[in-house]
């Protein structure tokens, strides 16, 4: 049990990485902290529909693994 909770841990650190970095990557949709920083003026520029997509999913995807990294563990602290 000790072995599948380092496991689960420290795949919760690489996914809360990865899943920081891919948040941070995202276009900003206009208003707010991103205007504030210098998301506007690279609103024109922005990337293309297909890269934004991807990105979308690959968030998705390892928000999904995060979580159920999450429950895993809880669960396994519940039974041990």
């Amino acid at each position: 049990m000790d072995v599948l909770r380092i496991i689960l841990q420290v795949l919760l650190v690489i996914t809360s990485g990865f899943l920081t970095l891919l948040i941070l990557l995202h276009k900003g949709k206009g208003g707010g902290l991103s205007d504030m920083f210098g998301g506007g003026i690279s609103a024109s520029a922005g990337s293309s529909g297909v890269a934004e997509r991807n990105l979308n999913r690959i968030t998705v995807s390892f928000a999904i693994v995060w979580a159920v990294v999450i429950v895993l563990l809880g669960l396994i602290q519940k039974l041990g």
